[in-house]
């Protein structure tokens, strides 16, 4: 498998939310993206987009002390997963395994933190601050479907 990579560039938050609804547009029940990036730097911003063009009506909020917050959307539940105060223990105890292999499509922020526990195909997003309004995003496809996602990302993203 080679890992397809792509970087790209948000001028502002706006765009940010733009990746990210389009990403909800093509997702899938058992699709899985893995969020990292500095505190502040929007991946709370890109899971509400996210939530939002899945059809979800309620306020999407960090699930910081809740851990999991789970989202009835229009086309696809939406699972939204903040690991960042958990040990692998207590996330390898949480049954994540039930939400990866769902009918939803889950958002785990800091992510890096239980890769371990991450399945075996999944989007990792890592959002970067360049300045106030600017990001840098880097997401890396592992497992052929998100390969053909990325594809599709780099084609939108060029026809903008």
């Amino acid at each position: 498998m080679h890992n397809k990579k792509l970087v790209l560039q948000a001028a502002s938050l706006s765009e940010t939310e733009q990746l990210a609804a389009w990403l909800g547009k093509q997702a899938w029940a058992g699709m899985v993206m893995a969020l990292d990036g500095d505190l502040g730097a929007g991946k709370t911003t890109f899971s509400k987009a996210l939530a939002a063009s899945l059809g979800v009506k309620e306020i999407v909020s960090s699930p910081t002390f809740t851990i999991i917050k789970e989202y009835e959307g229009q086309t696809l539940p939406f699972y939204h997963m903040d690991v960042y105060r958990l040990s692998i223990e207590e996330a390898d105890e949480l049954g994540l395994d039930e939400y990866f292999y769902g009918q939803g499509v889950t958002v785990v922020e800091w992510a890096s933190l239980i890769e371990e526990l991450l399945p075996e195909q999944y989007l990792a997003i890592e959002i970067q601050t360049i300045d106030e309004q600017q990001r840098q995003v880097q997401l890396q496809a592992y497992g052929e479907k998100y390969e053909h996602l990325l594809q599709s990302l780099q084609e939108w993203s060029l026809s903008r």
